[in-house]
């Protein structure tokens, strides 16, 4: 392979014959999931008829109907609103608190503190905006060894009306452990036993296809995500859904939109066939995601570094934890991943400040749909333990070359 050395390439050879069991597995993941598509794809008729656009005020657009039929299909649910007027899944995400929250309501987060970009959302970071501003009240739980701690949970909604829990299943910038399917069902079912009525709405982003479930299945009431993570294939240029009960879709229509209009409006100004395809390839570019992975946790692992999760243990997302434990491998391996990437590989990311987030962070993201993290990418905030999250990989060709050339410009600058 040019540009790698003899040793490392042989190490790569090394790995990926210790993988294939493990590889099939995947590929078994991949072929249910993209039955699970096909026939949501036929179940809705799908024809070339939806993929036509709408401008304007986007009213009677079959497309985008047929799409939230797809996705509603897909996931087991009542209905679906996937928009591209909806940014990134933390929009989504605030879209879904807002329209599901009223003052003095609670929000209870029952996975620890959220993703960075929410801070300010919630009120947990000042902002004249955030939830916290309209009244809305927010206690989180920690989780105990990656699991969630029943017992303080089953204590709260024992003792205080909660409106919604909020469970994100990825890990965000932190060291935990992602959730598992199982582990989501066992806490659902608690809640449910202690109050019904409470909505049980969950952060998917980055979890979607890798296993044979999805949330709605164990019993949650409402799951968000991003169209430039997993479900968008590398093929919707942005965009995100929400999937769950009929009532509680409604009410996220109205707040992305305005009462009385709903889902009922919003252009789709062409993305409708990006959108259908992405979904179709969905299954096949997460399975590839998934052993770029885990082809990086081996690899890394034999090189003497240590990786969450190991390349042997169950998958619950499709993020590679890489510990560096300094500034400047870290910066080392994602200077190497843009360098192996398809789109500006001419130039070295470093670390700055950006909105939401309280740290520098340091971003490779040499992609055709800028931030989309499906495709090949690696960031990390600049503290300590100085942590790579490494996720895509649209084929796991492209994926395990540029591994490599981030592994190759690591060990260059030793």
């Amino acid at each position: 392979m040019k540009d790698i050395s003899k040793k490392l390439e042989k190490l790569s050879m090394i790995c990926e014959e210790e993988l294939q069991e493990i590889y099939k597995k995947v590929d078994e993941v991949c072929e249910f999931n993209s039955e699970k598509v096909l026939h949501a794809f036929w179940d809705n008729q799908i024809s070339d008829n939806h993929f036509s656009s709408t401008s304007g005020y986007g009213y009677n657009d079959i497309g985008r109907d047929a799409i939230e039929k797809v996705f509603a299909s897909i996931f087991k649910a009542e209905s679906a609103l996937v928009r591209s007027q909806m940014v990134s899944g933390s929009h989504a995400l605030s879209t879904t608190f807002f329209a599901l929250l009223r003052p003095k309501d609670i929000l209870l987060s029952i996975s620890g503190t959220p993703y960075d970009t929410l801070h300010e959302v919630i009120g947990i970071k000042e902002n004249n905006s955030s939830l916290a501003s309209f009244g809305i009240r927010y206690h989180q739980i920690d989780l105990i060894n990656n699991d969630f701690d029943y017992e303080k949970i089953e204590e709260y909604l024992k003792n205080n009306k909660v409106k919604v829990v909020e469970i994100q299943r990825s890990k965000g910038y932190s060291t935990r452990k992602s959730l598992s399917i199982d582990k989501l069902e066992k806490v659902i079912q608690l809640i449910k036993k202690i109050d019904s009525e409470v909505i049980v709405m969950v952060d998917n982003c980055y979890c979607e296809f890798v296993t044979k479930k999805e949330p709605i299945e164990v019993g949650a009431d409402i799951v968000v995500g991003s169209l430039i993570k997993n479900l968008g294939g590398g093929i919707a240029p942005n965009g995100a859904y929400i999937v769950g009960r009929k009532d509680l879709i409604e009410l996220c229509g109205e707040r992305l939109t305005l009462p009385g209009e709903g889902s009922e409006v919003g252009p789709t100004l062409g993305i409708n066939k990006s959108l259908l395809q992405g979904i179709f390839f969905a299954p096949s570019v997460v399975a590839s995601s998934l052993k770029t992975a885990i082809f990086t946790s081996l690899i890394m692992e034999k090189l003497g570094y240590i990786v969450e999760p190991r390349y042997n243990e169950e998958r619950v997302d499709i993020v590679e934890n890489i510990y560096f434990n300094n500034r400047e491998d870290l910066i080392s391996y994602c200077q190497g991943i843009q360098a192996g990437s398809p789109v500006d590989s001419a130039f070295a990311p470093i670390p700055s400040d950006m909105p939401g987030y309280e740290d520098q962070i340091i971003m490779a993201s040499g992609s055709f749909t800028q931030g989309s993290s499906i495709e090949l990418s690696c960031d990390g905030p600049l503290r300590e333990p100085f942590i790579a999250y490494q996720q895509g990989g649209l084929t796991y060709e492209y994926g395990k070359i540029g591994v490599m050339k981030a592994i190759e410009n690591l060990l260059n600058q030793k």
